[in-house]
């Protein structure tokens, strides 16, 4: 680390020291783009944008290190400028996303269902705890990921474990063809069709149906790509149509109802809700736009297994689905042991948290 860089992280440090000292609460920020998500944290603001840039980076060994107030949008770049991607593709939800609040928030886009999640790609972190020390969990290659790993337990976490200074990511090349297409067909056709698909080695990496409309990715060998293309069929499509996607650009987004996130089981049929739906990740994703009570959505989602988080500020005091009892009692334990006094995002994720 230059002298900058220790300044900074040194800085977050007496700052969380300072807190503890004082039993007062810390409201961890990067470039707050996903401030949406989840409840208003409460207490004094600890901004992690400081602490920005690529600590290392080798192309051959397939891991980058960045701090945690890194942007986005330059780590996307490193990446792409050597012929590479961050597989979980991470929306950003704005220019101000951060590598730290990315992590934090645990968000994959739609690639998820085939190439694996944001947890699944975190190889090590270096984190500030509730103790007031500054420690590094896990390591830059995957070998070393075992066991109790403290780094993907953190991923998803909201900022409530601990404050993320450094973060080591697995990274993959792209893949050298990609064809997207669309095919006109009906919701409850388009998951038989996910389903038959899924079953064979055809080379989908993103699939999305709304308004009578199955959209497709295609990605791999120009060979397997063309091969499923023709046997697929559909009409050709510009791929930016996954990025407005994964951003909540297209006009399905945009409707005044409130947004809901639905995560269900594989092989789900459609769901009976009031409002408009887009299927995602196959399935296993569904975005619904509608005016109905968090209590009627969720009872219908947990009856297949599923839950279902609020999108929309001001909508319900609980927009992550309530944990039972058994699960909350442990979320509570891990707090304890990692933020004894509790200063870390209270309530963000939970009341009771």
């Amino acid at each position: 680390m230059t002298g900058s860089d220790l300044d900074a992280s040194g800085q977050l440090l007496d700052q969380v020291r300072q807190a503890l000292a004082d039993d007062r609460p810390l409201c961890i920020q990067g470039g707050n783009s996903k401030a949406f998500l989840g409840c208003i944290g409460a207490g004094e603001r600890l901004d992690t944008r400081a602490h920005c840039g690529i600590v290392s980076y080798d192309p051959t060994e397939l891991v980058i290190t960045a701090r945690a107030g890194t942007p986005l949008q330059a780590l996307r770049a490193a990446v792409e400028q050597a012929g590479q991607m961050l597989p979980f593709e991470p929306p950003a939800y704005g220019e101000q996303a951060t590598l730290g609040g990315t992590v934090a928030a645990g968000l994959s886009g739609p690639r998820r269902p085939w190439a694996g999640s944001a947890r699944d790609y975190v190889l090590g972190t270096r984190v500030i705890t509730g103790l007031g020390k500054h420690l590094r969990f896990g390591g830059e290659v995957m070998k070393n990921v075992a066991g109790y790993d403290l780094s993907r337990l953190l991923t998803g976490s909201f900022g409530t474990l601990g404050v993320l200074t450094e973060v080591s990511l697995k990274v993959l090349p792209k893949p050298r063809a990609c064809f997207s297409i669309k095919l006109t067909c009906e919701a409850e056709r388009a998951l038989l069709k996910l389903a038959e698909w899924g079953q064979q080695p055809m080379p989908i990496s993103a699939a999305c149906h709304s308004d009578g409309v199955l959209y497709l990715r295609l990605e791999g060998g120009e060979g397997s790509v063309a091969a499923a293309h023709q046997r697929i069929g559909g009409e050709p499509i510009d791929s930016a149509f996954w990025d407005d996607l994964n951003e909540h650009r297209l006009p399905f987004f945009a409707q005044p109802e409130a947004l809901w996130r639905l995560s269900l089981p594989n092989n789900t049929a459609a769901l009976q809700l009031p409002g408009e739906q887009l299927i995602d990740w196959g399935g296993a994703q569904r975005w619904l736009k509608s005016n109905a009570s968090a209590a009627s959505i969720r009872q219908v989602v947990e009856a297949v297994g599923g839950h279902a988080t609020c999108y929309t500020t001001g909508v319900t005091p609980e927009p992550f689905q309530p944990l039972p009892e058994l699960l909350l009692r442990y979320h509570r334990q891990l707090k304890t042991q990692l933020d004894p006094q509790g200063i870390f995002n209270p309530g963000r994720l939970y009341a009771q948290l």
